[in-house]
């Protein structure tokens, strides 16, 4: 419920003090007289009690109320939404070679990506978004959704090992540009993440970024870890699971390079907040407008008080022609 002129309602304050001034007023001498003997008058009130003395004026007071909620305009209504423009589609490629075991992110560079990850997702709206996981070839873990919480629940699965190991960059710009081809979206974006060098898969990243130019599709790169040596731990089949010591090695001229062919941007990535604030300008660089067009449906209720307030004030006149009439 809500009110088309909600003003009016001010009104309603006031009437607390009329009706407090009228309940500690004597009665006016238009409906009074002075008698010596109130016996023929108590017989010509009949069956008339205090209460019914009162009811015109609280008839009147009712029938006040009701008529400033009719001025007021009550309505009720419901109002739908639609969605005129497209959002942005973005695949986010993930890489899942064991490097990204290191700890010089705590507590290792996946764990930090990931948390990245869901920020940058929670943060968005209207988008479609997907998910491809690399380390020796590239796969798609969620392909193009609107439906965050399931997309979130494949980025908390996607673990090292679930590929053979390797970095085959090439490969996921492949697979995340064969699930953008065909969008109609207004913008659409490849955002990739790796620790290190390309040295698997079949096609080579230069000419998977060139792919991507062709299908207007753009790709950010971030370059992810430290400079120097750390440890990372590694399941080995026979002695179990262990820490070696790793240096990092990124291919940053490669990344510059499949940013600059495509047209994005290439970030490099030191620590976990930077990761995240990088995610933070991509996701303001790649904006929609999104343009809506809301449709109300409204019904206005002021008949029925105003209904009301009019057959309160005809009892308010009625009632003096009776027998419950005031005597003069």
């Amino acid at each position: 419920m809500s009110f088309d002129h909600p003003w009016i309602l001010l009104a309603l304050i006031a009437l607390p003090f009329w009706l407090r001034r009228h309940m500690s007023s004597r009665p006016s001498l238009l409906w009074s007289a002075r008698y010596s003997d109130i016996h023929p008058i108590k017989r010509l009130a009949g069956g008339r009690t205090p209460l019914m003395a009162k009811a015109p004026f609280y008839f009147r007071f009712a029938a006040v109320t009701l008529l400033i909620l009719a001025l007021a305009r009550p309505q009720t209504g419901s109002s739908e939404v639609e969605i005129v423009s497209t959002g942005i589609d973005i695949m986010l490629t993930l890489d899942l070679s064991t490097s990204m075991n290191a700890s010089d992110f705590q507590p290792t560079r996946l764990a930090a990506a990931k948390e990245a990850l869901k920020e940058f997702i929670s943060g968005r709206k209207n988008d479609r978004i997907g998910l491809v996981v690399f380390a020796a070839q590239g796969y798609t873990q969620c392909p193009l959704t609107l439906d965050y919480p399931t997309l979130l629940g494949f980025l908390e699965k996607s673990d090292i090992g679930m590929l053979q190991d390797g970095t085959a960059i090439g490969m996921a710009i492949a697979s995340a540009a064969n699930r953008l081809k065909n969008s109609t979206a207004k913008s659409r974006i490849v955002i990739l993440l790796t620790d290190g060098m390309n040295n698997s898969g079949a096609i080579n990243p230069a000419t998977a970024a060139k792919m991507a130019k062709t299908l207007g599709i753009k790709v950010y790169t971030i370059g992810v870890g430290k400079e120097g040596i750390f440890t990372q731990k590694v399941d080995d089949p026979l002695m179990g699971q262990r820490h070696i010591t790793v240096r990092t090695a990124i291919d940053e001229a490669l990344l510059q390079r499949i940013a600059t062919i495509t047209g994005g941007a290439y970030y490099r990535a030191q620590d976990a907040q930077t990761l995240v604030n990088i995610y933070k300008e991509i996701d303001s660089l790649e904006k929609t407008d999104i343009k809506t067009k809301i449709y109300t449906h409204k019904t206005d209720w002021f008949f029925w008080p105003l209904l009301g307030a009019l057959a309160l004030t005809l009892l308010e006149i009625i009632i003096p022609a009776t027998r419950w009439r005031i005597a003069p």
